[in-house]
């Protein structure tokens, strides 16, 4: 029979694994601290009831008696704090640790995804689940938890303490409460309150979809003159908040104002019952005490009530974010052979390969493509755009699993392969280029972590970006990026290919690394380019053709198909697409623009 998967408090258990220990410390110390804080209470009665007893003549009072629970007081008080701090210690020591392992989790598992999770979920989703959904398990385990175990042990000793006193007063007091908390629980964990709960998350994500889309579109905002109003998707969004949560609050209101008022008046329920049976029996010493100190717990009870009251609402936040983590989790990863096979050379074929973006097949942008980029040679790969040049530069990596075909190296299936090995096989300098928020160094160094500081100057050298480096703020130890300096895009372009220069893989992929480089550059980028391919099975995405002319082999691509193949000497003889591309980007040099014409049409 299968089981049934935990949800909830009990899923969030079993994701806090080993750390439970600590857990469990901590609820025994909150325990503790709760009947030591109790010892207070304890000593107010006694005190009382020893004065009450002597109401008619003060000096009887047995002033040891009074001193002695007095000092039982303020010990109780004490020790109960301590108790708490070491208890709220040890919660706190579990929460960071659930919290460091939750998140390695989750980034390990996210790094084995395929880019296609990626494209149906947008990143401000990932980072809200990732930052904001797991930050509220910290809070709820450090704070809440033990909160919750302190105020539950608190509660139970207060109604028997109650019960134990007099039955009477005990239900004059409780049986409200019980009805008003019933009321507002069921309000705030109903099916109501989790609909609402989901569309709660549901809105934060968009939110924060969109701000990330708004602050990286700013440039394109400024220029078209555009604002927080303008761009409809984040205004909606905040507006679409805005208006649940007034809805939300305009739900809940009667309910908690009501169950508020019930906790905050409970003397008004159960001192009109006091006071019958004590006219009954005025001289009822012992009642007196019992009356007096129901009115000093009756503060007491409500407090324990409130933060039960929060713990339901905590709770279901907690329930739907825990939800939230195992759907992400539940995504299925790329496969991984269980051994993997090392490939004899570094070769790469596609064979017969057609592939979708769509899982279930369909609208395929690769169609029976087979070529074989052969090791030490340069294969290029051109055509217009959408053609399909990204694709099959992103399909060698595994950032997706094709549908149909094979694509090996070295003649083994990259299927075949784990996933480490295939990617200690190659090297991308993409055009887009990705720096991280770190120094220049560590940008260049996370080609080879343990490589030296000289072999991280030799690949800077290499690259062309030595002497640019050397003249920054603080050489190769200066941050780029958010807090830092920000590169040009041929500077940040030269430190991606001085990072794949480090990393020597046999394999290199490029897609068209001089983009960005200015003329006086771009002759020494070639020749860093040439000494970086040398004995390597080098693939080209090409869209400077000049840039590929001694090519080994050209592959062109259109619409998804091998159109042609060769070098550049034989598609130009054969006519075809690729001469039309080569006629047409030669063409472009001679483009002028008529700036007189220019005026007249723009007056």
């Amino acid at each position: 029979m299968k089981r049934k998967p935990k949800k909830g408090l009990a899923r969030l258990m079993e994701l806090a694994g080993e750390k439970k220990t600590l857990m469990v410390c901590s609820a025994v110390l909150s325990t503790v601290s709760v009947f030591l804080l109790l010892v207070p209470y304890l000593s107010i009665y006694c005190v009382l009831a020893e004065l009450l007893r002597h109401a008619d003549d003060i000096a009887a009072v047995d002033a040891a008696y009074v001193i002695t629970w007095a000092v039982w007081g303020v010990v109780g008080l004490l020790l109960g704090y301590l108790f708490m701090y070491v208890g709220g210690m040890c919660s706190h020591i579990a929460a960071f640790r659930i919290l460091y392992g939750i998140r390695v989790k989750l980034a390990d598992h996210i790094g084995s995804l395929p880019l296609g999770y990626f494209n149906k979920n947008a990143t401000g989703k990932i980072k809200k689940v990732v930052e904001l959904d797991v930050e509220r398990i910290e809070l709820f385990i450090a704070h809440q938890l033990p909160d919750l175990i302190n105020t539950a042990v608190m509660l139970v000793v207060i109604i028997v303490a109650m019960f134990s006193l007099d039955v009477w007063l005990a239900l004059a007091c409780i049986i409200p409460m019980v009805l008003g908390f019933a009321a507002q629980f069921s309000m705030m964990a109903g099916k109501k309150a989790k609909a609402g709960l989901k569309e709660y998350f549901d809105a934060l994500e968009s939110i924060s979809t969109s701000s990330v889309q708004y602050v990286r579109g700013m440039p394109a905002i400024k220029v078209f003159g555009q604002t927080v109003h303008s761009f409809r998707k984040f205004y909606q969004d905040m507006l679409h908040y805005r208006d649940f949560s007034l809805r939300y609050t305009d739900n809940f209101e009667r309910g908690y104002v009501s169950f508020k008022v019930i906790l905050l008046s409970l003397a008004t329920f159960f001192f009109p019952v006091g006071v019958y049976f004590l006219s009954k029996d005025p001289d009822h010493v012992a009642f007196a005490a019992t009356l007096m100190l129901f009115l000093v717990l009756a503060p007491g009870i409500s407090t324990p009530i409130f933060k039960l009251n929060s713990f339901a609402s905590a709770m279901t936040t907690i329930a739907e974010g825990v939800n939230r983590i195992d759907d992400m989790l539940k995504e299925q990863p790329i496969p991984e052979p269980d051994n993997g096979h090392k490939p004899t050379g570094y070769d790469i074929a596609f064979q017969h390969v057609s592939f979708s973006y769509n899982e279930q097949g369909g609208n395929e942008v690769l169609r029976d493509i087979s070529f074989v980029a052969q090791q030490g040679k340069i294969t290029a790969l051109v055509g217009p755009s959408g053609s399909g040049k990204s694709t099959i530069a992103q399909l060698i990596p595994r950032f997706w699993d094709v549908q149909k075909g094979t694509i090996s190296v070295g003649g083994v299936d990259i299927r075949a392969m784990k996933t480490g090995e295939l990617m200690d096989a190659m090297s991308f300098v993409f055009q887009d280029t990705f720096l991280f928020s770190d120094t220049l160094y560590n940008n260049i160094l996370a080609g080879r972590p343990s490589a030296t500081r000289e072999d991280v100057y030799r690949a800077a050298r290499a690259a062309q970006c030595h002497t640019f480096i050397e003249r920054l703020p603080k050489g190769y130890d200066t941050l780029i990026g958010e807090g830092g300096v920000h590169l040009s895009g041929g500077e940040a372009q030269r430190v991606s290919v001085a990072r794949a220069i480090l990393k020597n893989a046999p394999i290199l992929i490029l897609d068209e690394a001089t983009a960005y480089a200015d003329p006086e550059n771009e002759y020494e980028m070639q020749l860093a380019l040439g000494e970086l391919i040398k004995g390597k099975t080098v693939l080209i995405i090409a869209h400077r053709l000049t840039t590929i002319c001694e090519a080994d082999q050209i592959i062109v691509l259109r619409d998804g198909t091998i159109a042609d193949r060769g070098t550049h000497r034989e598609l130009l003889a054969r006519g075809g697409l690729y001469k039309n591309m080569w006629v047409a980007y030669t063409s472009s040099t001679d483009w002028t623009v008529d700036l007189r014409q220019e005026k007249e049409v723009f007056g």
